[in-house]
Parts: structure tokens; sequence; C-alpha cells
């Protein structure tokens, strides 16, 4: 009769959600989040961060009984950090995760931390990480200051005390991945006092229990056990419950996200993949494209995308004509998975007649990177043949669904629901509550696709030509095509 609580710190909101062990959702709450966003400075008040944790979580266990929650855990944006003192009050705003203010850091932090990143997979550090952006803060620190990540800010107000960090929510600090520790010779090197950084442990890890104050303001009852969380993406991992090495989440909103399991470390001569540690010792290998469903908003404004998806399934579909075009459908100048190309910009292969044409040229282009996602994936040696479970927004539109399972030529998973908050919630349950918390929604299976193999390969093949996708990995992509 347990209920665990899951919070989802987000950008724009926070959401809590309290959830049984067989998955029913008893309550669910969430608030919105204001930016203050000037050039490449984007700020949000820490405060602000707790107040609406706090009334979230308030609603969402309005009802339910306090005896029988059993446990908290918090996600947050991924290197997101203020300075705080040794009360836990913030001295800084939070500098969000896509931040640049910092990127005349980078330099230094790439040549002090070479040999750990290399280590680690991921080779570099980007402006918009952890690292630095606290050698930012660090030019005008008050004495005592500590580094707080976004999820400690809060699970320090929950507990009344210090707490550690977890592994996932450090990775873009510099934390040691393999170790499990932080590299005090690289800090040491960057000037980062030691004393200013919290002890970290792996997700999962329970790091204190609510305070009297906290359980005041938040609902949640005194006591209740607080476990240390994890990003964002992983949380959404964990309540999509890509969870066995070999499965994978593939997140199609304004972006395409994919987050796999691996037993062992992926390293990536290209740096566009790095990994998070599971709270089982495993790792979490994923990357982040700059295409997805944001261009149907900026390309297609107003329309009415259910005619146009059904318009599609006419023409595309079993019996109807072979699509027309194909449009790299870039949200923003540059990619960032499955290559790196800071030059890239968007193109239409073929011919596009009218809304309806332009729409699936999207999606077929979103699904081709997606499919060269995986391709690569496999290229750098990592297991792609277990569960693909799709979630996000993409997942309303049933002809982007078949379309996806085509392309990929394999069964995909919907889940019914795949929050983050969810996933949150399943961490604080423990060990093998995803199993009993995640329910699937629909197993879409391939509909054809040879002349999607087609089109792949010429697409493929134009990223090559315009010297953005790296030749081993075309050549890769197209090996794979013909098995």
């Amino acid at each position: 009769m347990s209920v665990w609580i899951g919070v989802d710190l987000g950008t724009q909101s926070v959401r809590a959600m309290a959830v049984a062990a067989d998955g029913q959702v008893l309550g669910a709450a969430g608030r919105s989040l204001t930016s203050r966003r000037d050039g490449p400075r984007h700020e949000q008040d820490p405060e602000q961060w707790w107040q609406e944790l706090a009334a979230a979580t308030r609603e969402a266990l309005d009802g339910v009984p306090p005896e029988r929650v059993s446990g908290v855990a918090v996600d947050a944006t991924s290197g997101t950090i203020l300075l705080a003192d040794r009360a836990g009050r913030p001295l800084t705003p939070g500098l969000m995760y896509d931040d640049r203010r910092a990127a005349g850091q980078v330099d230094r932090v790439n040549a002090a931390g070479a040999h750990v990143w290399e280590k680690l997979g991921y080779r570099r550090m980007q402006a918009t990480w952890a690292l630095p952006k606290l050698l930012w803060l660090l030019r005008d620190a008050p004495e005592g200051s500590r580094l707080s990540h976004q999820s400690d800010f809060v699970n320090r107000r929950l507990a009344g005390r210090e707490v550690a960090t977890d592994l996932s929510n450090a990775l873009k600090t510099g934390v040691d991945l393999v170790e499990e520790r932080w590299p005090h010779d690289v800090l040491d090197a960057l000037g980062v006092p030691a004393a200013m950084l919290p002890p970290v442990v792996r997700p999962g890890t329970v790091i204190g229990q609510v305070c009297a104050q906290a359980a005041e303001e938040t609902g949640i009852p005194e006591g209740t056990p607080i476990v240390a969380g994890t990003t964002d993406g992983c949380a959404a991992q964990l309540g999509a419950g890509a969870l066995r090495p070999g499965s994978w989440n593939s997140v199609m909103g304004t972006t395409l996200v994919l987050k796999g399991v691996t037993p062992e470390l992926v390293h990536d001569p290209l740096g566009v993949v790095y990994s998070h540690r599971a709270p089982d010792g495993s790792w979490l290998p994923g990357g982040a494209s700059s295409t997805g469903a944001g261009v149907l908003a900026r390309d297609l404004p107003g329309r009415d995308l259910d005619a146009l998806a059904a318009e599609a399934a006419r023409r595309f579909g079993p019996g109807g004509r072979e699509p027309a075009a194909t449009i790299y459908p870039l949200v923003s100048r540059g990619e960032r998975f499955p290559f790196a190309a800071p030059e890239a910009e968007g193109f239409t292969l073929g011919e596009v007649t009218d809304d309806a044409d332009r729409y699936a040229a999207i999606l077929r282009g979103a699904a081709y990177v997606e499919r060269l996602c995986f391709d690569y994936l496999d290229l750098l040696g990592a297991p792609v043949d277990g569960e693909i479970i799709l979630t996000g927004g993409a997942t309303r539109s049933a002809y982007w669904n078949r379309l996806r399972a085509s392309v990929l030529g394999r069964p995909v998973t919907l889940r019914e629901n795949a929050e983050p908050a969810l996933g949150m919630a399943a961490l604080a349950a423990g060990p093998g509550a995803t199993d009993g918390m995640v329910r699937t929604r629909e197993i879409v299976h391939p509909d054809g696709g040879d002349d999607l193999r087609e089109h792949y390969l010429r697409f493929v093949g134009e990223l090559e030509s315009r010297g953005w996708l790296p030749a081993t990995a075309a050549a890769h992509a197209r090996k794979r095509s013909t098995h």
C-alpha cells in the first residue's frame, strides 16, 4: 500500500506525482516556473523552485494517507547550478542548462581535464556544461560558497541539512563516473576548492529524511526517505521503462533524444554520445539531435496537423504512391547527434507540392535521423537489439508511430505514462519497481519499408556529401540497411 513521490523539476514547470506500486497515479500537480533570458544568459530564481515544488507536492498529496508515503526523489535539468551558503540559501541565480555565458572557460576546462573526459567517453565539455559555469561563478564567489546543482538545492531544503549530490547531475560538473568521485587533480588545477563540492552517490541512494519544516511546507510527511535522483533525461528513461541492456528510449519532442542501457561504457570518437551511470552500475549512453517536431510548428504554423497526418497516411500508406520528398528537419542551425556539424542546415530532397507533402517529408526526415542514430550507436558497439520505446509529443500521431517503426524495420513500444516524475517515483521505490509501475499502451509494427530504405540511403548519402556525416558512419548505415 506504499506510495512514492516523484518530482520533475524542469525548465518551464515543476511536476509532482504520487504513485502506487501498481502504477496508479493517486495524485499529480504542476506549477509554472519563470526564466530570465538575456543573450547567452538564462537564469531562474532558486527560491521559486522550492516554492512551486512545495505547492505541487501539497496538491499531489491531497487525500493520500500520510502513513502510506514511503519515499521521494527529485530530478532536475542537466547542467543547472548555483552557489549557496552553508545554510542552503542561494548566493547566485540558478544558471540554467543552456546558459552559455561561460564559453570563455571551455578551453581551460578541456585542457585541464582532457585525460578524464577522454576516459569517460565524451572527450570534451561544452559551454553549457556545469563545470565551465562553476569557474565563471567562482570569480566573485563569497567565502564559504557551496556548489549546488538544481536538485541539490531542493533536496537540501527537504532534508534541512547538507546532502550528497548524485552522479547523474554531477556528470557535467566533471565527476569521474568510473571512479565515482570528484577528479580532484583536475579541479585543483582549475582552482575549484574541494570544500565547496558535495559528496557524490549513485542515483537511488537514500541521502536523508524530510525535516519538520519541509514537511510543513510540502505536505510530505516528516521522516520520509529522500532518494538521490537523476537528470530529467534519465528520469524520462526510467519512466519509459528502458532499463535493460540493449533497450532504448527515443523521445521525439521539439528535438530528438535517445537514451539506452549498456553493460560497458561507450566511447565515441566524435564526442556526440555521452553516458550517465545507472543505479545498478551499468551505463546510460545517449545523445540529443537538433532535429525534431519543432520544425512542424515553425514550417506549418497554424495548420491542422491531424488532418495533414490523415492525408499523408492516405497518400503514402499501403497501396499509396511512393514518397516524393524528404526534409532534414533541423530546428536550429548545427547538428549535435548522430554527428557533430555546427554548420549543418536543413535541406529538402525531392519536390514538395503542398502542406501534406511537407508534413510527410518532415516526418520522414526525422525518422531517418532516428534510424541513423541507431546505426551510429551500433557502430560504436552499443547493443541496440532490445526494446525501443517511443515517448514524447510525437507519439500522439499514429501515422508517425507507424512510419518510425517502418523506417527502423522493427516493432516499437508506446507507454501509457512515461513522465519523468513517474521515473522518479519508481527510483524512490527501489530496484524492480519500474516493472510494476510502467504500463504498455501499444506495440506498433513495421508496415512495409523497401521504398523507405532507398530514400534513407539517399538521405545518408546527402549528409555525407555535404561533409557533415563521417564516411565510416555512412558506410556502416549502408551495411546495416542491407541486413
